[in-house]
């Protein structure tokens, strides 16, 4: 309450001491006496406490409370933007702009500062009964504000200080009011960066949960991909090794154990989602003994791979999926069988791994029964690439001269020490790069 009366009774004072003043220089002109001053003194005295009383109310119902500062005409708030000093203007900017009766904007990019004007100018049509009400109106209440906002950079934090004020000058507030609204604009000023900060960590954050989510689903999806054991092979081979039991012991002997070391290096394992070089040709190694046994002298299989690339990241089951396809689509249906390659070479910080085979090649024919598949194989290795490596990895094929096909998958040497998904690197152009896939073409799998 007394906080109430100060305001009034400054405003009372400061219009009484102006009217005594333009009094006692009336008073020193040859000019009637003074008396008029006294009526405009009763008037102004009115408008006052009608106004005051009018600013008051309003303030306590924008702000909820009243205190010295929130009753100033002139109002600053100084915001923490969790956002570098770009971003921060933007958001400014644009809380500013969304302002009603908001014109003028001027932007200074460069010296992160806004400048705006709120409140249009009064209609100039009507009576002189509404003209002289409107400069009443005028006299006691300000009519047009100006804003300001300055934004100062910082360490990924930027602070903005937004000043809200009517556009006369300081002391033109002993006499008029604002009736709250640069209070008003200045709280909707900093609402207004509050939402759109609020708003862009709540986007910031669904996406960070669609990120895990669609991690997840990678690991997932590769998690499947690795677990696709050919169940024909492992059939067969059983198959094989059961009728090799009862005829030739040792040489069944020894296919369970190439089966046992391909089905131990096969299943999936939770502690890694990255093998090696080495590991997989290991595999895939126990997976050509296992065929040798079965195809006899049909099958031939030269490795140059030399000993320090053993140890390069590679993903699983892709070099295995390869010499499947070479054996299934390109050595089975060939008379006389032929030889499988294996093959590693590095070179700019790349690790290239190519399986070839003499076989019938792309929409080869043997006495008239041509290869077909589903072409779930080579589909998979370029998934899991995908997934695993992004733009900077590379399967390509190709037809082998002077018979056969040759495939190989390009991917970088190394890999980020404890994780499975490397970032995107910029992709390296490819020695070869083929469409006409031996899944594409001949229905490999």
């Amino acid at each position: 309450m007394t906080l109430q009366i100060v305001f009034i009774a400054r405003r009372l004072l400061a219009w009484g001491l102006l009217l005594l003043l333009a009094a006692m220089v009336w008073d020193s002109l040859p000019l009637p006496n003074v008396m008029p001053f006294f009526f405009l003194f009763v008037v102004a005295a009115a408008f006052v406490v009608t106004l005051g009383f009018s600013h008051l109310r309003r303030v306590r119902m924008i702000a909820g409370h009243l205190d010295a500062s929130t009753v100033s005409n002139r109002q600053r708030r100084q915001v923490e933007i969790p956002l570098d000093a770009e971003e921060a203007f933007a958001v400014v900017d644009a809380a500013i702009r969304d302002l009603p009766n908001v014109e003028g904007v001027e932007s200074a990019r460069d010296s992160l500062q806004l400048r705006a004007r709120a409140g249009g100018a009064a209609p100039q049509d009507g009576d002189w009964t509404v003209r002289l009400g409107r400069f009443f109106n005028d006299l006691f209440r300000t009519r047009r504000n100006r804003i300001l906002a300055t934004i100062a950079p910082g360490d990924a934090i930027s602070s903005a200080t937004v000043i809200c004020e009517p556009e006369s000058d300081a002391w033109n507030d002993w006499f008029r009011v604002d009736d709250g609204t640069n209070l008003e604009n200045v709280e909707a000023i900093t609402r207004a960066i509050t939402r759109r900060v609020s708003e862009r960590r709540r986007s910031e954050q669904a996406a960070a949960r669609q990120t895990a989510t669609e991690k997840e689903l990678t690991v997932a999806k590769l998690s499947l991909l690795h677990a696709q054991v050919e169940p024909h092979f492992l059939y067969n081979t059983l198959a094989s090794a059961q009728v090799l039991t009862r005829h030739d012991p040792q040489r069944a002997d020894l296919m369970l154990g190439h089966l046992i070391e391909y089905l131990r290096r096969s299943l999936p394992r939770t502690d890694e989602a990255v093998s090696t070089l080495g590991a997989e040709l290991e595999r895939s190694q126990a997976y050509l003994e296992i065929l040798k046994l079965r195809m006899g002298p049909r099958l031939q299989v030269q490795l140059d791979v030399p000993d320090d690339l053993r140890a390069t990241p590679l993903p699983p089951m892709m070099l295995q999926t390869l010499v499947e396809n070479a054996i299934k689509h390109g050595l089975e249906p060939k008379p006389g069988g032929g030889t499988v390659w294996l093959l590693a070479r590095a070179s700019e910080r790349k690790l290239a791994v190519t399986v070839a085979d003499d076989g019938i090649g792309f929409g080869g024919e043997d006495g008239g029964r041509k290869t077909a598949g589903t072409g779930i194989g080579l589909k998979n290795v370029r998934e899991r690439l995908r997934l695993v490596y992004g733009d900077s990895a590379l399967l390509s094929v190709v037809a082998n001269f002077p018979q056969g096909v040759a495939a190989t998958i390009t991917v970088p040497l190394a890999l980020p020490p404890g994780t499975a998904v490397p970032p995107p690197t910029p992709r390296a152009a490819p020695v070869q790069d083929n469409r006409d896939t031996r899944d594409e073409v001949a229905g490999h799998e």
